[in-house]
């Protein structure tokens, strides 16, 4: 057991990786990665991993120490020194990037349709809503006069005129400010003359964007 001392002893002069560490011994004890392979039952692209330090490969730590203390004792290395060497090398680090769990790889052809379908939808309904914003905040307000439902009235000196639009819209009638509620609902009392009456609604959103609707109205003796 001498010589795993001066193993250890070396490493730590030179600061040897986990991954050197184990390689030198393999070497040393003239050993191949096939054979490892099939004492430990890991594959051998892991094993090579492990000794390049490349442990992007691998989905957590937990998954990398259990190799190198596997591979440590088959290598006669004791695995409490080199698993020592791997936290010394990386536990101090903030950020270990393994690979994530779910690869492509993994995902059948089927999958990967309906991954990309998916995410296509995404894409063209956020894309849509975002020229539903665009529109909306580039358009004028909307004005809809709810009553009354006719337009000619017989001796009547004023008809009750009820419309909607936007909440935060402002509301103009012959200049007169007119208020609408939280549902976007106002009302005017609108005088009639003799014949022909334009009522005129001046509504500006709050985008700055100005609607302007004319009516007529009729007035009958």
């Amino acid at each position: 057991m001498h010589h795993l001392h001066i193993i250890f002893q070396i490493g730590i002069i030179f600061m040897l990786s986990v991954g050197e560490i184990l390689k030198k011994q393999r070497e040393k004890l003239s050993i191949e990665l096939n054979q490892v392979e099939k004492q430990i039952k890991v594959r051998q692209k892991f094993l090579k991993a492990i000794e390049e330090n490349n442990w992007n490969i691998f989905t957590s730590k937990v998954y990398v120490e259990g190799i190198i203390n596997n591979y440590s004792k088959f290598l006669e290395l004791d695995s409490r020194k080199t698993l020592a060497f791997f936290r010394r090398d990386y536990e101090k680090q903030e950020i270990i990037k393994f690979k994530s769990r779910v690869v492509s790889r993994y995902l059948t052809p089927e999958t990967k349709k309906i991954v990309l379908t998916l995410l296509i939808l995404v894409f063209l309904l956020f894309i849509g809503y975002f020229g539903y914003q665009l529109k909306l905040y580039f358009s004028p307000p909307k004005i809809t006069i709810l009553a009354p439902k006719v337009e000619t009235f017989k001796k009547a000196d004023r008809v009750k005129i009820l419309g909607k639009t936007e909440k935060d819209a402002a509301i103009t009638i012959f200049g007169e400010r007119i208020y609408q509620n939280e549902s976007g609902i106002f009302e005017f009392n609108f005088p009639l003359h003799k014949g022909k009456n334009e009522l005129v609604i001046e509504v500006i959103g709050a985008n700055g964007r100005k609607a302007i609707i004319k009516k007529d109205y009729f007035r009958r003796e």
